[in-house]
């Protein structure tokens, strides 16, 4: 169990900024919080060795990876490609270069959910994002855009659970608000995390919305075991049949 967070109070926060995202340089003031609730933060960044939980992890995210390509990606991934390619005009795969463990860069597999554009590797989907596709709209709700990372995950670029990676524009800019981001980068990035389950997803506007990502991101790399992520597996599922009936509620990145 992850005990109380450490919380700091909003209107004690410095002046904050964001990268502009067409020149990821220069910073521009960011929009204040409307929201006065605390923010999270991490009390510390120290991390244990873990040598056989971190074994026994790569052996999970092989076999879970390898039995999902095989049992239903085999015949799931013609349906979406099908209806990608009858939607709109464009590839059926959109790859990405993300950061990665130890900041190093891996080619990151999604489908594609929105048209061809030039923002694609800078800016963040929005709340009736232009760009997103009928179909696309589908996918990412249900995060059915993600299941081709399943083969990042079996080559070993990610993991089924861990940390989401960053566009590089993103993390440049998350790294001017946090200095100590690059802490979530000690472990392999996850289909799925604990900041996810937590229901810390979509564009992060403001300091709270990416700090708070940043403090469940670094409590499960201090915290990781297997008992949690068997637990972040399950709420995962669930919120997948969930939502693969509910209305859209916004934005996805």
């Amino acid at each position: 169990m992850l005990s109380s967070p450490r919380i700091f109070n909003h209107s004690t926060l410095p002046a904050l900024y964001e990268m502009n995202y067409h020149t990821n340089i220069v910073p521009s003031p960011v929009k204040e919080s409307l929201s006065k609730k605390e923010i999270l933060r991490p009390r510390s960044y120290s991390v244990p060795p873990r040598k056989t939980y971190f074994l026994l992890k790569r052996g999970f995210d092989i076999t879970l990876s390898a039995l999902f390509i095989g049992c239903i990606c085999t015949w799931l991934f013609p349906v979406i490609g099908l209806l990608i390619i009858f939607d709109s005009k464009g590839p059926v795969f959109f790859i990405q270069r993300r950061i990665g463990k130890n900041g190093r860069s891996f080619r990151c597999l999604k489908f594609r959910s929105m048209i061809l554009n030039e923002e694609a590797d800078e800016k963040q989907a929005e709340k009736n994002d232009y760009r997103i596709t009928r179909i696309g709209k589908f996918l990412r709700r249900t995060n059915l855009d993600e299941l081709p990372q399943l083969i990042n995950v079996l080559v070993g670029d990610m993991s089924i659970i861990g940390p989401r990676p960053h566009m590089f524009s993103d993390w440049t800019r998350f790294s001017f608000v946090i200095p100590e981001y690059k802490f979530r980068n000690l472990m392999r990035p996850g289909i799925t995390g604990l900041a996810q389950v937590k229901g810390h997803h979509g564009p992060t506007p403001d300091y709270r919305s990416i700090s708070n990502r940043f403090y469940w991101d670094a409590e499960y790399i201090r915290t990781a075991n297997l008992r949690l992520d068997m637990k972040i597996v399950f709420r995962t599922f669930f919120k997948f049949v969930k939502n693969f009936s509910a209305p859209s509620l916004g934005a996805r990145r």
